[in-house]
């Protein structure tokens, strides 16, 4: 996830074609698989797209192997494109994704280091492959560092986090100060770490209790003597644990968001195998959690979702509220009401029977989880803007926004409560460094020494900018509400003073630019905006640039030859919200011939984006 502590590098996603080179035991229970190839190195793809070399600098970071399904020889791929993969969907490709362990470029060899507990697609390849045998990995997408900025380290896993924990020591500079809590399935399987100085591995075996069934993480993190000074947290691990793990920190510790790095590498279920092999799921029978969740998010499924999430039902569940009676009175409902809705989220599998209470099913855990809670709460900015969708018929119909038609409000009132603009910069801060990064590298900002940005990111990409280009002024232009945030988010995503002075926030209206820039920037921005007013937008900010400047476009399109559910939707909700939304290639192209302008340059940047460099046609 992300996090302001650690700095960060992004990459295209690419897809490689490798072999293994070796097979090497570890212990009983962690098995090292080294791959090579051609592939590890620059290439071109046979679609035709330059590919880099492979690089990991990050000691989190992971691939993605792809596996053919039972009782077939190939796996179904992605297929590459500018900078991402396109994914097919039926079927599916069969992919897990796995910590890079180690990579040495000199000799273009890859370790992936697989725990064997379970049964697994992935873990079952690891123990079966041979040297010889193909596979085909993507990835990294990004790299993470060692965190700056804080004092010491809190580090606690399970058995799968031992890869990333084992390159983490390895990383941490030689004064570094860290406590490292690993529960492994019994003491003989206890690695040889090198341990600095200042860093204290304890391990924690579970001897014979079965993987995701203890408290040992919990129960020593909470044991643990808290350290003077800034600390930073990397947990990692089954799915239900670290999220107790992360609970305990935010509310016991105190500790920061955005100082705590989680991942729920696994979930504890019975997994199906196929009927002729023990050890191969049935990816028939073994539906993905959150594939589920996703399905369930239909008419009554999602209003009961959303009103689990306003209740914390997996909140109280999670704190041991379980019967109908308790969860009322923790909920201040009416019980016999409740109780009926408790049997609903039953029979949704969201719940599930525990005695004369209720426990959280395996995809009724994600009510637990932040984002997800965040998206799906009805005092979310999430919600806020799906009320529009209520409204569908409407903008259909008309071609114009239907906020107002549902709520009785128009959409502008919206995006200038304060309450809402704080939410929603706040859930797209979290993930804008994601693009900011690779953004702030793009070959079309070589040269460039006064940028003005309109996103919803724009503290984020700002921070990158001055980062990347040591000579450049940045201004961040909008709305009066936007501007209040950014100026408060911008210590957080920027916290050395030299660089933020270099950065300027100003009160804007949508067709208002700081004059003389040598580049305007929007991301995602046209896609709220119909045409003649994305092309008013566009004409102004050319006008005010400097002599020879140009505008950067980073805007989504829809491909229509590769239609997406999700993209559809996206369309959607941007149509009942603005009536605007996604534009193909084609339509993107006809805006920017109304703005007088037109595409010099495309440029991949990040995970599949396209920035267009545009200039005046003349």
């Amino acid at each position: 996830m992300p996090s302001t502590a650690r700095p960060m590098t992004v990459y295209p996603i690419a897809l490689r074609t490798l072999e293994v080179l070796r097979v090497e035991d570890l212990t009983p229970a962690l098995r090292r698989v080294t791959l090579t190839g051609e592939e590890l190195g620059a290439f071109t793809t046979p679609n035709g797209i330059a590919t880099a070399e492979f690089v990991s600098t990050g000691f989190d970071d992971d691939v993605r192997l792809f596996f053919p399904y039972p009782g077939e020889s190939e796996p179904v791929l992605p297929t590459p494109r500018d900078g991402g993969l396109v994914f097919p969907k039926d079927p599916k490709p069969l992919g897990k994704n796995y910590t890079v362990r180690g990579f040495d470029p000199a000799t273009r060899e890859l370790d992936i280091d697989f725990i064997k507990h379970g049964v697994g697609v992935a873990t079952t390849w690891a123990y079966r492959t041979y040297p010889g045998d193909r596979v085909h990995v993507a990835g990294p997408t990004a790299s993470q560092g060692i965190p700056v900025g804080t004092d010491w380290i809190l580090v606690a896993g399970d058995d799968t986090a031992i890869p990333a924990i084992a390159r983490l020591i390895e990383d941490l500079p030689a004064d570094a100060r860290a406590q490292v809590f690993i529960e492994v399935a019994e003491s003989s399987l206890a690695i040889d770490l090198h341990e600095p100085p200042g860093v204290t591995v304890t391990w924690l075996p579970r001897e014979g209790a079965p993987a995701g069934t203890t408290t040992l993480l919990l129960d020593a993190v909470r044991a643990a003597q808290w350290w003077e000074g800034t600390a930073f947290a990397w947990i990692a691990g089954e799915q239900s644990a670290v999220r107790d793990l992360r609970r305990h920190l935010v509310a016991d510790r105190g500790l920061a968001r955005d100082l705590i790095s989680f991942t729920g590498y696994w979930k504890r279920q019975q997994v199906v195998s196929m009927a002729d092999d023990e050890a191969v799921p049935d990816p028939e029978r073994n539906e993905e959690a959150f594939e589920r969740f996703h399905e369930q998010a239909e008419i009554l499924p999602p209003i009961a979702i959303r009103l689990a999430a306003d209740l914390e039902i997996g909140e109280h569940i999670g704190n041991g509220v379980t019967t109908p009676a308790a969860l009322a009175a923790a909920t201040g409902t009416d019980e016999r009401a409740l109780a009926k809705f408790l049997r609903y989220l039953h029979a949704i599998e969201i719940l599930e029977p525990d005695g004369p209470g209720y426990r959280l099913s395996e995809t009724g855990e994600f009510l637990t989880d932040v984002y997800v809670r965040d998206a799906i709460r009805s005092d979310g900015a999430q919600s806020r803007r799906e009320r529009a969708l209520a409204g569908l018929g409407h903008s259909v119909r008309t071609g114009t926004s239907a906020y107002r038609s549902v709520t009785g409000v128009d959409v502008s009132e919206l995006l200038t409560d304060p309450t809402y603009a704080e939410l929603a910069l706040e859930n797209l801060s979290e993930f804008a460094p994601y693009l900011a990064v690779p953004l702030a590298q793009a070959r079309a900002f070589l040269g460039v020494r006064h940028v003005v940005v309109r996103s919803a990111g724009s503290a984020a990409i700002a921070a990158e900018l001055v980062r990347y280009l040591p000579e450049a002024t940045v201004d961040i232009a909008d709305m009066p509400t936007n501007a209040s945030w950014f100026r408060r988010d911008l210590p957080r995503v920027l916290p050395e003073e030299d660089l933020r002075a270099r950065v300027t926030v100003t009160d804007a209206g949508p067709t208002e630019f700081a004059p003389g820039a040598d580049a305007v920037l929007f991301v995602h921005e046209l896609s709220a905006r119909r045409d003649a007013d994305a092309a008013l937008i566009l004409r102004r900010a050319a006008a005010s640039l400097a002599r020879g400047g140009s505008i950067l476009l980073l805007e989504d399109t829809f491909d229509t030859d590769r239609l997406d559910e999700h993209a559809a939707e996206n369309d959607l909700q941007l149509l009942t919200l603005y009536g605007a939304g996604h534009r193909t290639a084609a339509e993107l192209d006809d805006v920017i011939a109304a703005a007088g302008l037109r595409t010099a340059e495309r440029e991949a940047v990040g995970w599949g984006n396209i920035l267009r460099t545009l200039v005046p046609n003349s």
